[in-house]
């Protein structure tokens, strides 16, 4: 137990303070305190450059409330807008074009369009490459604006016009 002393003398007499047998040092000092400076500072700087990196991937990959880059999320799905590039396949319910330009899809080799059922299996597929467009399916047909079966092939005939030409056999 510490004990404390108080000792009150006159000027110009001496007494010798008494010694301090019980005096602790508390804290952390020297090298330990040292260390854990640098280690403080060192998380510091993780710190900065972690929240420097997030805000240039943020910014780099133009991240908005309302999506990412080109990419737009609105109530009937997601919205691309601009030109964009897939490096694998893409896998969409619907795709349109805006009303006043046209869906444009380029490739280097192919562009395959593969229609499945509800189990996932392939019930029709348009292949369009750089020699031929193929399809595989029942039946292939090219309508006009109004609608109007243009061109029809199935496996029993082929339609050319809206009922003018017929080729069966």
């Amino acid at each position: 137990m510490v004990r404390e002393q108080y000792t009150t003398t006159t000027p110009g007499t001496s007494l010798e303070r008494p010694k301090n047998e019980y005096v602790y040092k508390i804290g952390i000092y020297g090298w330990r305190k040292r260390c854990l400076y640098l280690f403080v500072l060192l998380l510091l700087i993780i710190l900065v450059v972690n929240f420097s990196l997030t805000i240039w991937i943020l910014k780099v990959m133009w991240f908005s409330p309302t999506g990412m880059g080109h990419l737009r999320v609105t109530k009937e799905g997601l919205r691309l807008e601009g030109e964009s590039e897939f490096l694998f396949p893409l896998y969409a319910k619907e795709i349109h074009s805006r009303v006043d330009s046209s869906l444009l899809l380029q490739s280097t080799h192919n562009v395959t369009v593969n229609a499945r059922n509800s189990n996932g299996e392939v019930t029709g597929r348009l292949n369009v490459g750089p020699k031929m467009v193929e399809f595989h399916g029942q039946q292939f047909q090219i309508n006009s604006k109004d609608g109007k079966p243009l061109f029809t092939v199935d496996e029993n005939e082929v339609v050319i016009g809206t009922d003018k030409l017929r080729v069966t056999g």
